[in-house]
Parts: C-alpha cells; structure tokens; sequence
C-alpha cells in the first residue's frame, strides 16, 4: 500500500487498482500478472473519468507490478487514452513510478514515444515520497 495520508479507493479489477488522494490527485496503482485487454480498458477509463469528476490533472502512475503492454494495449493508450482531445485543457501531471520488470520499462517507453501529442507531462521516479512531492509540489 501506498504511504503518508491514505487514499480513498475509487475502483479496482484484477489489473489494478485505482485511488482518490486526499491532496487532490489520483493514484493508478497496476497489479502484477497478465492483463485482460478489457480488464485494462476499465480500469484506465475509469482513470479518465476521475480525473474530469474530480476537476484534477495530477496522476501517480505505480507501474512497480507492471508486466509489458501488448501491442494491443499500447496502441489503445496511445490512440484513445492519452489522446489530447480527449483531455482536459492543460492536460495531465504524471509521476510515474518504474516499473521493476525491464521489458514493462521498455513498452512504457515505447508508449510515451508514439505518444508525442499526447496531453501528458510526465516524470520518472524510483522512489514513491519523491513522486508525490512532486506532485504536490504542483497543486
């Protein structure tokens, strides 16, 4: 679980979980193992649909159990998720926390390379404390 002041969860499927922040951001929190694509279409759409609910742009991305996107996967974040059309006026704060698995690292990698117009403005951290400063930091 994650630390300091604790989180409100908001929705959760076997991909992962997803939690309101008391500082006013959004927490999407991925669970080791293999995904269900539409498992992963759920639980980022309901990332979306918090985000505009709760007025917010800042996310805290914890890819720590992450396995790899299928090219599936990536193409459906790429082409919907994180399309800029799709996003709210300034677009998204993300600190991303990496994942453990290399090859997660590398297709994350690969996302947010094909994802260039994409709405989002996104941080890399290895450490959680440092994340949500950061995060804070935007507030």
């Amino acid at each position: 679980m994650l630390l300091h002041s604790t989180p409100r969860l908001y929705f959760e499927n076997a991909t992962g979980r997803l939690f309101e922040h008391p500082d006013g951001f959004v927490i999407l929190q991925y669970k080791a193992g293999k995904r269900q694509f539409t498992e992963l279409k759920a639980l980022l759409t309901h990332t979306g649909n918090l985000l505009q609910r709760n007025h917010c742009n800042r996310l805290l991305g914890d890819q720590r159990l992450m396995t790899p996107y299928t090219e599936e996967e990536s193409a459906w974040i790429v082409n919907y998720w994180l399309d800029s059309s799709r996003q709210a006026p300034g677009g998204i704060f993300g600190a991303v926390l990496l994942a453990n698995d290399v090859f997660a690292r590398l297709s994350n990698a690969q996302v947010m390379h094909d994802a260039k117009a994409a709405a989002l403005t996104y941080r890399h951290f290895d450490k959680e404390e440092n994340a949500m400063a950061w995060l804070r930091e935007l507030s």
